[in-house]
């Protein structure tokens, strides 16, 4: 296979010029021998593919590969296997935040950009079920104007924001507001085409190669490349009543959401929660339905307790039944105890309720504040120590600016398959916390700065290990292989053994740094 044999010779060369010290670049003949469209050198090619959303971490690979097939991914695994253990990491739509899908002095193969002109996939019936096939690299928003198109079909369980790759969101879990009801995203996932660490392309389900399966399910990249995700569909509702409510009280907003969580039968189909310790964040991008002629104040709401909570949910419809959505809504909203006065509600189509945050994107963009650092902090925590949680951060280490939103909502593990690679509390239900901070370089506000967030981001995991309150890291990020053996607990033996059958030296996923730490771009690089 030409581009298997040329990969090779380029992944050998690089690594020479690495080993050697020189800074050379490669002769225009040697160039010539290599597809263009695949395997990049180009300066502006590794530029890109050399820092990631959050902006912490920059890590030049040595080259970029833009596949246009299975086949294309298998040839470059296999190159990079049998130059020795040549570090891999695939890129979607750059999302990651601490520099996963870097690969410093590696191969970027950038996902994303893989599919080439043509037939856009289209939904299937078969053994009971609407399915759709698509390409690891898709991205979820696309896939949902696929499947939309052709019979009003949909995926059942989101991530709130959909310009994601399909393959690196099924890498972690992918969770939003509906995980309550369909489980994460992985939990929706009838089968995968995988390019292993030893470049074999490999089709896997339940039934057939289900360890591998079940590996690269929140796998974090360790064990293969997604390149087909075959994804469960439903029919799409069209439309969402949205409702936001505040809470002062923290027990009842918890003791509420758990409520909604566990209801069988009429139901919200997406909850979500906002902690608000800013005055002006509860009126921020998050929260752009608040009507900007009547903005909310923390104070008159809050009162001395100075924090609030507020509760979303989203109940979805078809057009032939918007006579009993009203209905639905009070029943369901009767069972709350929300402060009254605080009651917002909206209705829009259900594709304009999941590109909400698109939307919010778009106009940060327009404001230059959507290319900056941001140090994320994303944690699973067991509901029996929520309220320890709350107490220690939003009533404490916060003080009086959270420096962007403050996800909270619960999840019932029942959804969440065990066999797969993720890790969570073990509890029966347990929340995803989430700073989703920005960073703002030049401003004058010190608890805008990188290194204030950063520090509270340290702050709140010591908190919670001096608490003993036993969170696991979503999307994780750690710089040592001992607290990557905490962070997996039981499930680390099984972690090993799986990468030791699928991916024995240890080539991909280097940007977690998980077997070699010392590697990884948060060791050696930061912005």
């Amino acid at each position: 296979m030409a581009i298997e044999r040329h990969a090779l010779l380029l992944l050998l060369i690089c690594r020479l010029l690495a080993t050697v010290g020189l800074t050379v670049a490669p002769a225009e003949p040697l160039l010539q021998l290599f597809d263009s469209d695949v395997v990049r050198l180009d300066p502006p090619a590794l530029a890109a593919a050399s820092s990631d959303f959050g902006a912490l971490f920059t890590a030049a690979p040595t080259a970029v590969a833009r596949p246009r097939s299975a086949e294309d991914v298998a040839g470059l695994i296999r190159s990079a296997h049998a130059a020795g253990s040549f570090p891999v990491s695939a890129r979607g739509c750059g999302h990651s935040t601490h520099g996963q899908a870097l690969a410093p002095a590696g191969l970027v193969v950038e996902m994303a950009r893989g599919r080439l002109p043509g037939p856009r996939p289209t939904p299937v019936y078969a053994g009971g079920q609407h399915y759709v096939d698509v390409w690891g690299g898709d991205s979820w928003a696309d896939v949902l104007s696929w499947t939309l198109g052709h019979g009003g079909l949909a995926p059942k369980s989101w991530t709130d924001y959909l310009h994601l790759s399909v393959g690196g969101t099924l890498s972690n879990a992918g969770v939003s507001g509906q995980a309550f009801h369909h489980g994460p995203q992985i939990s929706n996932v009838l089968q995968l085409d995988v390019v292993t660490g030893e470049g074999e392309v490999v089709t896997c389900s339940n039934e057939e190669n289900s360890e591998l399966f079940n590996a690269v399910l929140g796998g974090l990249g360790q064990f293969g490349i997604i390149t087909r995700a075959r994804i469960a569909l439903e029919r799409a509702p069209q439309r969402a009543r949205w409702i936001r409510v505040l809470y002062s009280d923290f027990a009842a907003f918890t003791r509420d959401q758990e409520r909604l969580i566990a209801l069988n039968g009429e139901r919200f189909d997406y909850v979500e929660g906002l902690v608000i310790v800013d005055e002006g964040l509860i009126n921020n991008w998050r929260s752009s339905f608040f009507s900007p002629k009547n903005p909310v104040k923390v104070g008159s709401v809050a009162g001395e307790q100075r924090v609030l909570y507020c509760l979303e949910m989203a109940k979805y419809y078809h057009e032939e039944d918007g006579g009993e959505v009203d209905g639905a809504v009070e029943r369901l909203l009767r069972r709350l105890r929300y402060i009254p006065s605080t009651e917002f509600t909206t209705d829009l189509t259900y594709v304009e309720f999941l590109g909400r945050v698109h939307r919010a994107e778009e106009r940060l963009r327009g404001k230059g504040l959507w290319e900056v650092p941001h140090p994320w902090l994303n944690l699973f925590v067991p509901a029996s120590q929520i309220a320890d949680f709350d107490a220690g951060v939003f009533r404490g280490i916060l003080g009086n600016n959270t420096g962007g939103p403050v996800l909270i909502y619960p999840m019932n593990k029942n959804k969440w398959d065990e066999r797969s690679s993720a890790v969570m509390p073990e509890e029966d239900v347990f929340y995803l916390v989430a700073f989703l901070r920005s960073a703002l370089p030049n401003s004058d506000d010190p608890t805008q700065s990188l290194e204030h967030l950063k520090q509270q981001n340290r702050e709140i995991l010591e908190f919670c290990h001096r608490a003993h309150i036993k969170i696991k890291q979503y999307l994780p990020h750690y710089k040592t292989q001992g607290e990557w053996v905490d962070h997996f607990g039981p499930k680390w033996n099984r972690f090993v053994a799986r990468k030791a059958e699928f991916d024995p030296k240890h080539i991909l996923g280097s940007g977690h740094g998980i077997f070699h730490p010392s590697s990884s771009p948060s060791s050696l690089f930061h912005s």
